[in-house]
This record gives structure tokens, C-alpha cells and sequence, in this order.
């Protein structure tokens, strides 16, 4: 089936978290509406009895990472530049 990864990065050096923006993973599952192998002849009502109508639960990870966030590497960044 397919379904979102959603992705939050945990910056160890200056403890921010940041949410990266969500990535449709698609399957290669041809009874889901959702998936490019899913055959485009596949049409309603027939569709809604015989294929998966719903993305599965979404994948969620926190990597920790051991640097700092980009937003506080570009302030770290920009005072080096003064």
C-alpha cells in the first residue's frame, strides 16, 4: 500500500528539531488506486469494491543527528562572516 514517510531531524548540537516535508512512498501493488502500477482501465464503482481506496499508516522517523540545525549553522555561518 502506499503511504507517507514523514521525517523529523533531531540536531543534537543545538537540540532543535526540524520536520522535513512529507514523501509519498508508492507500492508497486497494482490493486492500489494509489500505486503507477494500478491500471488506469480501473474505473468506479468496480474500483471501490476490488482495489485498497486508503493509504497505509505513515511511516514516521526521528534520526538524531550530532551537528547543528541548518538554520543555526547559517547563524554560526553569518557571524564568522562579520
Amino acid at each position: 500500500m502506499c503511504r507517507l514517510r514523514q521525517v523529523r531531524n533531531i540536531y543534537l548540537q543545538c537540540g532543535h528539531g526540524v520536520t522535513e516535508s512529507d514523501v509519498m512512498v508508492q507500492c508497486e501493488n497494482s490493486k492500489c488506486r494509489f500505486s503507477p502500477f494500478h491500471p488506469t482501465s480501473c474505473k468506479q464503482p468496480r474500483c471501490r469494491q476490488t482495489c485498497i481506496q486508503y493509504h497505509s499508516f505513515p511511516e514516521q522517523y526521528s534520526p538524531q543527528l550530532n551537528r547543528l540545525c541548518p538554520m543555526c549553522q547559517n547563524l554560526l555561518a553569518s557571524r564568522g562572516r562579520r
